[in-house]
Parts: C-alpha cells; sequence; structure tokens
C-alpha cells in the first residue's frame, strides 16, 4: 500500500489548519489549530485535560474557560451511565449542558474495556512502569466489568450491575448524541502484558469495527462533528504498521493513536516513529492517554497535535503540584518540607513566578492546611494551578516552534 499521505483527500480546512512545521533538531515540530463547526479554535499542540463525567473535577466550565483551556475529553462510557445521551441530547448537547465554549473531544468506551478488564487482571496501564517495572499479575479470577467480543464490548455497571453491550455504531450514535466535537471510533485497547498473538486479534478487530464506526457515521452525521480513526497494535511494529496503513486509508477526519504504548515510557517515541509515515500531514493528530512532562515533548517532537491524560488534575487533588524543576518538575504540599522548610511556615506561593491565580492569592502553607484539614477548596486551587501549569507549557512551545527556537527553549526547560 502507498503511503496514505498520497492516497487520502485532504481534511476540510475548516477543521484543521496546519499553521507552521519545523525538523528543527530533526523533530517533526509543527503548529496549527483546530476549528469546530461553532466557531471555536484549539491551537496546536495542545494538551487535552479530561473531563470524565463532563466535568474537570473540582472546577466549573467558567474557571476552565478563564484558565484558557481550548479543548476537553469527555468519557463516553460514563456519560452512557449517568445522565444518559437522551438527556444531554435533549439539553443541547455536551456545549450547552455544561457551558463550555471550546472543542469536546469524546472517546469511544474502548479504553474503557481495557481499564475495567484485563488492566484489572494485569495491576496495569496503558504502559506497564505506570505501576511496576514487570507489571502486577493478579489473579485470573479477579472480577472484571468489561468483556470483549468478536462484534461487541459487554460491560457490567460499576454503578448498579447493569449489563450494558457497546457494539460500533452504538458508541457512534452515543457520541453524535452528545453533540461532541470530535469522535473516536470504538477500539480494543490491549494490555502491555497481552501476548503478541492477542495483540494481533485485536487490532484486526479493532480494524474490523473502525470501518463499521466510519460506514455508521458517514450514513448518519449532520456534517457538525469529526471522526477520528485509532491506529492499536501495541509495542510490535509489523502490527502498527498494518494497523497505520488500514486506519490511513480510509477517510477519516483525524488520526489517533492508541492502545499499549509499551514497557516504560522511551517506547512511545519508537511506536510514534513506526506510525509517522503513513498519517497524511493535513489531518490532526491525537495520541491517547499521554501526559507527564517527559511525554509531552516527545509527542510533540513527533508531530501530534493533542494529547489527553489525567495527570494534572489526578495529582492536584493528592497534593502534587507541577514546578519548573528539572527532572521530576512536581512537588508535594502535603510533604513535611517544601523547598528545603518546613512546609507548614512555608509562607510563600507554590511557585514566585507563577500567573495562576492560587500562587497570586495563596501560601503553601495554607495549601497545606486546606489538605491537612480535607477542605474541599485544597484540589480546586491545585488544579487550577496545574492546569494553568499545563496550558503555559503548550503556549510556550508553540511560540518557540514558530520562532525557530524550540531546541533553546527544551534546553533552559529541562535545565540542559
Amino acid at each position: 500500500m502507498k503511503n496514505c499521505i498520497e492516497n487520502t483527500k485532504k481534511t476540510d480546512k475548516s477543521f484543521f489548519q496546519l499553521i507552521r512545521k519545523s525538523d528543527e533538531g530533526n523533530f517533526n515540530l509543527r503548529v496549527g489549530k483546530i476549528i469546530n463547526s461553532k466557531g471555536y479554535e484549539l491551537p496546536t499542540p495542545s494538551f487535552i485535560p479530561v473531563a470524565t463525567n463532563a466535568s474537570i473535577r473540582a472546577l466549573d466550565s467558567k474557571k476552565i474557560i478563564e484558565l484558557g483551556i481550548k479543548g476537553i475529553f469527555v468519557n463516553t462510557y460514563h456519560m452512557h451511565l449517568a445522565p444518559g445521551e437522551d438527556y444531554v441530547e435533549e439539553a443541547g448537547g455536551l456545549h450547552k449542558f455544561m457551558n463550555y465554549q471550546g472543542v469536546i473531544f469524546t472517546d469511544s468506551g474502548g479504553f474503557q474495556a481495557f481499564s475495567l478488564g484485563q488492566a484489572i487482571v494485569d495491576g496495569v496501564g496503558k504502559i506497564v512502569s505506570i505501576f511496576s517495572k514487570e507489571g502486577k499479575r493478579r489473579n485470573k479470577n479477579e472480577e472484571k466489568f468489561a468483556e470483549i467480543k468478536e462484534d461487541k464490548i459487554i460491560f457490567k455497571s460499576h454503578l448498579d450491575g447493569k449489563i450494558i453491550e457497546l457494539t460500533p455504531e452504538k458508541s457512534i450514535m452515543i457520541q453524535q448524541k452528545l453533540g461532541s466535537d470530535i469522535l473516536m471510533v470504538l477500539d480494543e485497547c490491549t494490555s502491555p502484558l497481552s501476548s503478541y498473538e492477542y495483540t494481533k486479534k485485536a487490532m484486526e478487530r479493532s480494524k474490523k469495527w473502525a470501518k463499521i464506526c466510519l460506514e455508521y457515521f458517514k450514513q448518519t452525521t449532520k456534517g457538525d462533528q469529526f471522526l477520528y480513526g485509532i491506529i492499536q497494535g501495541g509495542y510490535h511494529y509489523d502490527l502498527r504498521k498494518d494497523s497505520a496503513e488500514f486506519i490511513c486509508s480510509l477517510d477519516f477526519d483525524g488520526i489517533a493513536i492508541g492502545g499499549s504504548l509499551g514497557t516504560s515510557k522511551e517506547n512511545i517515541k519508537e511506536i510514534l516513529s513506526w506510525v509517522l509515515p503513513y498519517i497524511p500531514e493535513n489531518k490532526p493528530r491525537h495520541l491517547l492517554g499521554i501526559g507527564s512532562i517527559q511525554e509531552i515533548f516527545t509527542a510533540v517532537e513527533n508531530g501530534m497535535d493533542t494529547f489527553d491524560c489525567v495527570i494534572p488534575t489526578r495529582y492536584a487533588r493528592t497534593g502534587t503540584v507541577f514546578v519548573k524543576t528539572p527532572p521530576s518538575f512536581v512537588k508535594d504540599i502535603t510533604a513535611k518540607y517544601y523547598n528545603g522548610y518546613e512546609t507548614k511556615r512555608y509562607h510563600k506561593p507554590v511557585d514566585e513566578n507563577c500567573n495562576c491565580y492560587t500562587c497570586q492569592n495563596y501560601t503553601v502553607s495554607y495549601l497545606h492546611h486546606l489538605f491537612y484539614v480535607g477542605e474541599i477548596s485544597a484540589m480546586t486551587l491545585l488544579t487550577i494551578h496545574n492546569l494553568n501549569f499545563y496550558n503555559n507549557l503548550l503556549a510556550d512551545i508553540r511560540k518557540s516552534i514558530i520562532e525557530g527556537r524550540y531546541l533553546e527553549f527544551k534546553k533552559n526547560f529541562f535545565q540542559i
């Protein structure tokens, strides 16, 4: 099959515009923007925070917009459980339902088949080392809440035990009713500990589901939503190549890279280098489920436009804040000491150079107190800080690419 850059028609310019490309440092750097049917613009590359239940925990939509967050990622499976897509559609779709003016992504429910299924047994995430070097094999008889069949996924609701069947067509239908801007095809995200044979079987199933999703979408779309195909194949070159060739040969509006990303974070770079040659330059690219600082730079350097993860918001809810201090870039305000001082007596902001609402108005000692006594406002204030950190980082990255000084920016950021 020919490289699909030559093989697919151009995506509508009103949806994605490529503003600048750069090979500085032999990287595949790019800056662009996604424009939804409502006219909301999302600059790329951008980090997309996860709003699982149509809400970024501890924040309301007004605060999300004030932070300058132009795109969010909502979870189809959880929205289907509550309140249900029909209620959201009746309310005017996600934008009106949650009063958010921006670009809304929805996943397909495929990741939940992994997180509520084999991930429970294996004790792993998309990358094994997120949990441990070898993963945590558990009892194979441990209860799972999701089971993969050849033509559907069967879920057992964690809310009430109700059995839910999700087919490719139903996944698209739910996302259409939710009214998101960018939809994902139903796929199977395999465990990093899955065998080559099973990963191949799952990849072939995902290819079949992708085609069904696309055909259903074309028959039912009103033209105001966009559909991404998802490249699968785990940490296997031939499977990733096979999946990339197939997905990129179809008429998707954008391309996502999903599934297991190997046994270490270093494997992400390899996987992206395998699939990038097959992805059309004129289509937006999304890397599913990554969000550490190092992963963001890897994604940007390998031509990714958007990426989503729970890291900055989940860390905030445990008292972990992001700061410009490599190599970890994080500090714990619940710990006894902060910057070498007793945390209770550190009457300075999380970061004296930060422009966020939290750092401009509150001290570490106060935030430490809020966490100690269990005040919900602690999570709100740290979520504001962490998302502001990420938003500023991506803005700086975009600016450095446009100005041709990405390598200088990266060197200064990591203090190399």
